[in-house]
Protein backbone atom coordinates (compact mmCIF):
# COMPACT_ATOMS: atom_id res chain seq x y z
CA UNK A 1 0.00 0.00 0.00
CA UNK A 2 2.82 2.39 0.85
CA UNK A 3 5.62 0.83 -1.22
CA UNK A 4 6.30 4.02 -3.19
CA UNK A 5 6.52 6.11 -0.02
CA UNK A 6 8.68 3.51 1.72
CA UNK A 7 11.12 3.56 -1.19
CA UNK A 8 11.16 7.35 -1.24
CA UNK A 9 12.03 7.73 2.45
CA UNK A 10 14.06 4.53 2.82
CA UNK A 11 11.89 3.03 5.55
CA UNK A 12 10.01 -0.30 5.50
CA UNK A 13 6.92 -0.03 7.66
CA UNK A 14 6.28 -2.81 10.15
CA UNK A 15 2.77 -1.80 11.18
CA UNK A 16 0.76 -0.86 8.11
CA UNK A 17 -2.30 -0.07 10.25
CA UNK A 18 -0.28 2.57 12.08
CA UNK A 19 0.37 4.40 8.83
CA UNK A 20 -3.25 4.01 7.79
CA UNK A 21 -4.09 5.95 10.97
CA UNK A 22 -1.34 8.45 10.18
CA UNK A 23 -3.07 9.41 6.92
CA UNK A 24 -6.61 9.48 8.30
CA UNK A 25 -8.02 12.99 8.68
CA UNK A 26 -10.64 13.71 11.32
CA UNK A 27 -13.21 14.47 8.62
CA UNK A 28 -12.95 10.88 7.34
CA UNK A 29 -13.63 9.48 10.80
CA UNK A 30 -16.72 11.64 11.22
CA UNK A 31 -18.10 10.32 7.93
CA UNK A 32 -16.86 6.72 8.11
CA UNK A 33 -19.34 3.84 7.87
CA UNK A 34 -16.72 1.17 8.60
CA UNK A 35 -17.77 -1.45 11.16
CA UNK A 36 -14.52 -1.23 13.11
CA UNK A 37 -13.76 2.06 14.92
CA UNK A 38 -11.53 4.33 12.84
CA UNK A 39 -8.88 6.49 14.53
CA UNK A 40 -7.75 9.82 13.11
CA UNK A 41 -4.15 11.05 13.04
CA UNK A 42 -4.36 13.76 15.71
CA UNK A 43 -2.68 11.74 18.49
CA UNK A 44 0.15 10.77 16.13
CA UNK A 45 0.41 14.42 15.11
CA UNK A 46 0.77 15.40 18.78
CA UNK A 47 3.55 12.86 19.28
CA UNK A 48 5.31 13.72 16.03
CA UNK A 49 5.29 17.41 16.90
CA UNK A 50 7.17 16.65 20.13
CA UNK A 51 9.71 14.39 18.38
CA UNK A 52 10.24 17.00 15.66
CA UNK A 53 10.82 19.80 18.16
CA UNK A 54 13.24 17.73 20.25
CA UNK A 55 15.24 16.59 17.21
CA UNK A 56 15.35 20.09 15.74
CA UNK A 57 16.40 21.64 19.05
CA UNK A 58 19.16 19.08 19.53
CA UNK A 59 20.42 19.58 15.96
CA UNK A 60 20.52 23.35 16.22
CA UNK A 61 22.16 23.32 19.65
CA UNK A 62 24.97 21.03 18.48
CA UNK A 63 25.52 22.47 15.01
CA UNK A 64 25.22 26.21 15.68
CA UNK A 65 27.33 26.76 18.82
CA UNK A 66 27.81 30.47 18.09
CA UNK A 67 24.09 31.26 17.91
CA UNK A 68 22.31 32.63 20.95
CA UNK A 69 18.97 31.41 22.29
CA UNK A 70 16.87 33.94 20.40
CA UNK A 71 18.40 33.08 17.02
CA UNK A 72 18.13 29.35 17.70
CA UNK A 73 14.45 29.77 18.57
CA UNK A 74 13.83 31.67 15.33
CA UNK A 75 15.60 28.98 13.30
CA UNK A 76 13.59 26.24 14.97
CA UNK A 77 10.36 28.10 14.32
CA UNK A 78 11.22 28.39 10.61
CA UNK A 79 11.97 24.67 10.36
CA UNK A 80 8.82 23.44 12.09
CA UNK A 81 6.35 26.03 10.81
CA UNK A 82 3.40 24.84 8.76
CA UNK A 83 4.54 26.29 5.44
CA UNK A 84 7.86 24.46 5.59
CA UNK A 85 6.28 21.16 6.64
CA UNK A 86 3.71 21.51 3.85
CA UNK A 87 6.57 21.87 1.35
CA UNK A 88 8.04 18.63 2.71
CA UNK A 89 4.65 16.94 2.31
CA UNK A 90 4.39 18.11 -1.30
CA UNK A 91 7.86 16.78 -2.09
CA UNK A 92 6.94 13.39 -0.63
CA UNK A 93 3.50 13.51 -2.27
CA UNK A 94 1.80 12.69 1.04
CA UNK A 95 -1.51 14.13 -0.13
CA UNK A 96 -2.18 11.08 -2.30
CA UNK A 97 -2.32 8.85 0.78
CA UNK A 98 -4.79 10.93 2.80
CA UNK A 99 -8.19 9.57 3.77
CA UNK A 100 -10.63 12.49 3.75
CA UNK A 101 -14.37 13.04 3.92
CA UNK A 102 -16.14 13.65 0.63
CA UNK A 103 -16.59 17.29 1.56
CA UNK A 104 -12.93 17.80 2.44
CA UNK A 105 -11.90 15.98 -0.72
CA UNK A 106 -14.13 18.22 -2.83
CA UNK A 107 -12.71 21.36 -1.22
CA UNK A 108 -9.14 20.42 -2.20
CA UNK A 109 -8.09 18.96 1.14
CA UNK A 110 -5.19 17.02 -0.36
CA UNK A 111 -3.50 20.32 -1.22
CA UNK A 112 -4.30 22.30 1.92
CA UNK A 113 -1.08 23.31 3.64
CA UNK A 114 -2.32 22.96 7.21
CA UNK A 115 -3.60 19.42 6.58
CA UNK A 116 -0.34 18.44 4.87
CA UNK A 117 1.77 19.96 7.65
CA UNK A 118 -0.20 18.03 10.26
CA UNK A 119 0.24 14.87 8.21
CA UNK A 120 4.03 15.26 8.24
CA UNK A 121 3.94 15.46 12.05
CA UNK A 122 1.66 12.41 12.18
CA UNK A 123 4.07 10.51 9.92
CA UNK A 124 6.96 11.36 12.25
CA UNK A 125 4.89 10.07 15.16
CA UNK A 126 4.14 6.84 13.30
CA UNK A 127 7.80 6.33 12.37
CA UNK A 128 8.80 6.95 16.01
CA UNK A 129 6.40 4.27 17.29
CA UNK A 130 7.12 1.82 14.48
CA UNK A 131 10.89 2.25 14.10
CA UNK A 132 12.18 4.10 17.16
CA UNK A 133 13.75 7.49 17.78
CA UNK A 134 16.90 7.08 15.68
CA UNK A 135 14.96 6.27 12.51
CA UNK A 136 12.53 9.15 13.15
CA UNK A 137 15.51 11.44 13.73
CA UNK A 138 17.10 10.33 10.45
CA UNK A 139 13.85 11.02 8.59
CA UNK A 140 13.67 14.51 10.10
CA UNK A 141 17.30 15.26 9.28
CA UNK A 142 16.96 14.11 5.66
CA UNK A 143 13.61 15.71 4.90
CA UNK A 144 13.15 18.71 7.21
CA UNK A 145 16.58 19.83 8.41
CA UNK A 146 18.27 19.23 5.06
CA UNK A 147 17.76 22.78 3.78
CA UNK A 148 18.67 24.55 7.01
CA UNK A 149 21.63 26.37 5.45
CA UNK A 150 19.34 27.72 2.72
CA UNK A 151 16.86 28.99 5.29
CA UNK A 152 19.67 30.76 7.13
CA UNK A 153 21.15 32.31 3.98
CA UNK A 154 17.73 33.54 2.82
CA UNK A 155 16.84 34.87 6.24
CA UNK A 156 13.70 32.73 6.13
CA UNK A 157 13.96 32.13 9.86
CA UNK A 158 13.08 35.76 10.48
CA UNK A 159 9.55 36.07 11.78
CA UNK A 160 7.24 37.44 9.05
CA UNK A 161 5.27 39.58 11.51
CA UNK A 162 8.47 41.08 12.88
CA UNK A 163 9.78 41.83 9.40
CA UNK A 164 6.49 43.45 8.37
CA UNK A 165 6.47 45.51 11.55
CA UNK A 166 10.04 46.69 10.97
CA UNK A 167 9.22 47.69 7.39
CA UNK A 168 5.95 49.40 8.28
CA UNK A 169 7.42 51.42 11.13
CA UNK A 170 10.42 52.47 9.05
CA UNK A 171 8.40 53.33 5.92
CA UNK A 172 5.13 54.64 7.33
CA UNK A 173 5.74 55.18 11.03
CA UNK A 174 2.88 52.86 12.01
CA UNK A 175 2.55 49.33 13.36
CA UNK A 176 0.62 46.78 11.24
CA UNK A 177 -2.59 45.44 12.72
CA UNK A 178 -4.52 42.26 12.01
CA UNK A 179 -8.25 41.70 11.63
CA UNK A 180 -10.22 38.47 11.81
CA UNK A 181 -12.14 38.20 8.55
CA UNK A 182 -13.61 34.74 8.93
CA UNK A 183 -13.76 31.71 11.22
CA UNK A 184 -15.02 28.39 9.85
CA UNK A 185 -15.34 24.92 11.31
CA UNK A 186 -16.06 23.48 14.75
CA UNK A 187 -14.17 24.67 17.83
CA UNK A 188 -11.73 21.74 17.72
CA UNK A 189 -10.90 22.28 14.04
CA UNK A 190 -11.32 25.98 13.25
CA UNK A 191 -9.71 27.73 10.30
CA UNK A 192 -9.12 31.46 10.65
CA UNK A 193 -8.74 34.03 7.88
CA UNK A 194 -6.91 37.21 8.93
CA UNK A 195 -5.96 40.37 7.11
CA UNK A 196 -2.68 42.26 7.54
CA UNK A 197 -3.33 46.01 7.50
CA UNK A 198 -1.07 49.04 7.40
CA UNK A 199 -3.06 52.07 8.41
CA UNK A 200 -6.43 51.88 6.66
CA UNK A 201 -5.15 49.67 3.87
CA UNK A 202 -5.58 45.90 3.79
CA UNK A 203 -2.34 44.56 2.31
CA UNK A 204 -2.99 40.81 2.21
CA UNK A 205 -4.85 37.95 3.86
CA UNK A 206 -3.80 34.58 5.26
CA UNK A 207 -5.35 31.47 6.77
CA UNK A 208 -4.32 29.12 9.55
CA UNK A 209 -5.54 26.72 12.23
CA UNK A 210 -5.04 29.45 14.86
CA UNK A 211 -5.19 33.24 14.84
CA UNK A 212 -1.42 33.39 15.33
CA UNK A 213 -0.74 31.13 12.33
CA UNK A 214 -3.21 33.08 10.21
CA UNK A 215 -1.49 36.33 11.18
CA UNK A 216 1.90 34.90 10.20
CA UNK A 217 0.46 33.75 6.88
CA UNK A 218 -1.06 37.19 6.25
CA UNK A 219 2.20 38.92 7.19
CA UNK A 220 4.16 36.68 4.82
CA UNK A 221 1.71 37.39 1.98
CA UNK A 222 1.87 41.11 2.77
CA UNK A 223 5.66 41.11 2.50
CA UNK A 224 5.45 39.39 -0.88
CA UNK A 225 2.87 41.96 -2.03
CA UNK A 226 5.07 44.85 -0.90
CA UNK A 227 8.14 43.38 -2.62
CA UNK A 228 6.13 42.97 -5.85
CA UNK A 229 4.88 46.56 -5.64
CA UNK A 230 8.38 47.90 -5.11
CA UNK A 231 9.72 45.90 -8.06
CA UNK A 232 6.89 47.23 -10.25
CA UNK A 233 7.60 50.82 -9.18
CA UNK A 234 11.30 50.49 -9.98
CA UNK A 235 10.62 49.29 -13.54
Amino acid sequence: MYQELEKKIGITFNKQELYLCCFTHRSYVNESEEKEPVADNERLEYLGDAVLEMTTTDHLFNNYPEQQEGELTALRAALVKGEHLAEVAHKLDLGKYLRLSKGEEASGGRQKNYILANTVEALIGAIYIDQGYNVAKKFIEENILNNLDQLVSEGAHRDAKSLLQEFSQEKFGVTPHYVVLKEVGPDHDKIFTMSANIGEREIATGTGSSKQKAEQSAASAALQEIIAEQASTEQ
